[in-house]
């Protein structure tokens, strides 16, 4: 089958039968996760934020932690943003966090703490695309709306064998019109998620369990045997390798000094320990760097252990140094110095705390 912008569910291709196949083997196999015990639609909404970029393994006790926490709507949006990101701590993608906080407040604001069943309305919220929108949708309102993310897309690239390139939006978009068409109108929630349960413990990447799958009778790519070739993703770019110096600043009194990142960009409102572009200084100039800037004596102390962390599209190589204020007032740099009992009060991402464990 060749690739194409429009695709065409095969005339011969059993759609009822597919459908009955994957519902009865979901039923069956299902794993108990604390999202299903309660598919009340916060606690789904929650879920499908933290799962996204995320392994169900790593997810389920933030999922569970987050939920004891703010167990309603008003408790997460009356929560402090800071207090939210320090719950995500460890996650990563914090934007997650920060777009969903906003969102809920703006139910409990402007939708009398109701998650919005109508499909216009929620979309408007901050932070749910089309998989999220179509998730929240189908497994908490039982509406047959499609959401697709990867798992979806390579089950359903190798049942019916299309070919469209899935790094390309468009491509996404004719995927969630062909699940449209396949998705069960009675029962929608266990659809999807057969489609999600099936891609993640059957249909693998690159070691498919095909001998156990339960729809192999409909599946094109078994029947050609090029399971494994699809779905067709053209590589993206190489990321970018950004190098700093990570300052680890002691004072007098073994406080050290944390910084909060900008309200927008890259990690958000998180703390850090100072970092500097390695490209703007050369080692023997730190130094002087803090006497002009800071108008304050270091000394240079041992160097820590190498921090390496990778984003989707950028990676940070991280030179930790040790340092001593000897002289000078610090009350005008920017940030706050606290004990390593305090730091933990605070949310720092996980190339912070990479540093942090150091100390």
């Amino acid at each position: 089958m060749k690739s194409s912008s429009t695709f065409s569910i095969p005339v011969l291709f059993d759609v009822h039968a597919f459908r009955d196949d994957l519902l009865f083997w979901y039923e069956e196999n299902k794993r108990d996760l604390p999202w299903r015990q309660n598919q009340d639609p916060y606690r789904v909404w929650v879920s499908e934020i933290m799962l996204q970029q995320t392994q169900v393994d790593t997810v389920i006790p933030y999922f569970n932690q987050f939920m004891n926490r703010y167990p309603t709507l008003e408790d997460l949006a009356d929560a402090d943003e800071q207090e939210v990101l320090k719950s995500w701590e460890g996650l990563g993608y914090y934007s997650r966090a920060r777009n969903l906080h906003t969102a809920v407040k703006e139910v409990v604001e402007n939708y009398e703490s109701t998650v919005p069943h109508d499909k216009k309305e929620l979309k408007k919220l901050k932070g749910i695309g089309p998989y999220t929108l179509g998730a929240i949708l189908s497994i908490a309102f039982n509406q047959p709306e499609p959401a697709v993310d990867g798992n979806v897309m390579r089950v359903i690239s190798r049942i019916l064998h299309i070919e469209d390139d899935i790094a390309k939006n468009k491509t996404k978009k004719l995927f969630e019109e062909v699940v449209q068409e396949l998705i069960s109108e009675e029962d929608p929630s266990s659809f999807n998620q057969g489609l999600m349960e099936l891609g993640a413990m059957i249909c693998h990447p690159k070691s498919p369990k095909c001998e156990i799958c339960p729809v192999q009778s409909h599946c094109m790519a078994y029947e050609k045997g090029d399971q494994t070739d699809l779905p067709v993703k053209t590589k993206n770019k190489k990321q970018k390798v950004q190098q700093y110096y990570g300052l680890v600043l002691r004072n007098k009194n073994h406080e050290y000094l944390i910084q909060k990142r900008p309200s927008d960009g890259l990690l958000a409102n998180m703390w850090e320990f100072p970092l500097i572009q390695r490209d703007q200084l050369k080692d023997e100039e730190l130094i002087s760097f803090f006497e002009t800037e800071y108008g304050i004596n270091i000394k240079l102390e041992e160097k820590g252990e190498s921090v390496r962390h990778v984003f989707s599209h950028v990676i940070w190589e991280v030179d930790v140094i040790f340092a001593t204020i000897t002289k000078g007032n610090t009350q005008h740099i920017d940030g706050q110095f606290l004990n390593k009992e305090q730091i933990e009060q605070y949310p720092l991402p996980n190339v912070q705390q990479k540093i942090k464990k150091q100390i």
